[in-house]
C-alpha cells in the first residue's frame, strides 16, 4: 500500500514517529482507546492514509474535522508530504488538549499543518479541496459539515463501519449528492466519497 500511495522510508519514520506521540500522549489524554494501541498501524495509520487512495493526488486544502488523535489528518499530512504535495493540512479539533497534541505532532514532524481548536458550525467556510472526518458524528451531519466547508468541485471523504448503509439511506432523505463507496474485502465498513453535497427537495 505505502508504494501506492508514493511514501518512501522518509515518511514512514515520520508515521514512526507519529506511533510512538500518540502512545505517548494516550496515557495523558484519551486520543484512542488504549485496547487499539497494539494494532495502531492497521487499525488506525493504515485506515487513515487509505483515504489518500481515494482523494485527488495534490489538493490545495485538505480539511480534517474532529481530528482528535491525528485520525486521518496528520497521516494524510504525511502521506502527502511525501508525495511532493503543497497541501495545506487544516486541523479542526475543539478540545484544547487534542489540540494540543496535534499542534504538538506537526511541530516535531515538521508538517504544513494548521490546527483549529473551534467548532466546524462557527469556523469560516473553509473552501477545501478534500473534507475528511472520522467517528465524529453520522453522515447526515457530516453533509451539513461538507457542504459548508467544501470547495465546488471538492469531495468530502468519510471513512464508515458495517452500519455504512443505513447512514447513506438516512442522509438522502434530507441531503442529494453523488456517492462513490470504496469497500475492502478485509473491513466490513467503507470509505464514501461525496461529491456535489446539496440539501435534497422538500
Amino acid at each position: 500500500m505505502w508504494k501506492d500511495l508514493g511514501v518512501g522510508e522518509g515518511g514512514l519514520d515520520k508515521l514512526h514517529a507519529f506511533v510512538a506521540l500518540v502512545e505517548k500522549w494516550t496515557v495523558r489524554i484519551n486520543l484512542v482507546a488504549r485496547s487499539t494501541l497494539p494494532d495502531i498501524w492497521e487499525r488506525h495509520i493504515e485506515d487513515s492514509a487509505r483515504l489518500c487512495l481515494t482523494a485527488p493526488e495534490s489538493p490545495a486544502i485538505w480539511a480534517d474535522f474532529g481530528a482528535g488523535g491525528g485520525f486521518p489528518g496528520i497521516v494524510v499530512a504525511v502521506v502527502l508530504q511525501a508525495r511532493g504535495a503543497k497541501t495545506r493540512v487544516i486541523l479542526v479539533e475543539s478540545d484544547l488538549r487534542k489540540a494540543t497534541f496535534l499542534r504538538e505532532s506537526a511541530r516535531l514532524l515538521d508538517l504544513p499543518v494548521e490546527v483549529r481548536s473551534e467548532r466546524a458550525e462557527s469556523l469560516p467556510p473553509l473552501g477545501a479541496d478534500v473534507v475528511s472526518a472520522r467517528a465524529l458524528t453520522a453522515l447526515d451531519g457530516l453533509c451539513a459539515l461538507a457542504q459548508r466547508h467544501m470547495a465546488p468541485g471538492g469531495v468530502a471523504i468519510f471513512p464508515k463501519g458495517e452500519n455504512y448503509e443505513a447512514e447513506i439511506d438516512a442522509a438522502r432523505k434530507n441531503w442529494r449528492f453523488d456517492l462513490e463507496t470504496v469497500t475492502d474485502p478485509r473491513h466490513k465498513g467503507a470509505i464514501l466519497c461525496l461529491r456535489k453535497i446539496d440539501l435534497a427537495r422538500s
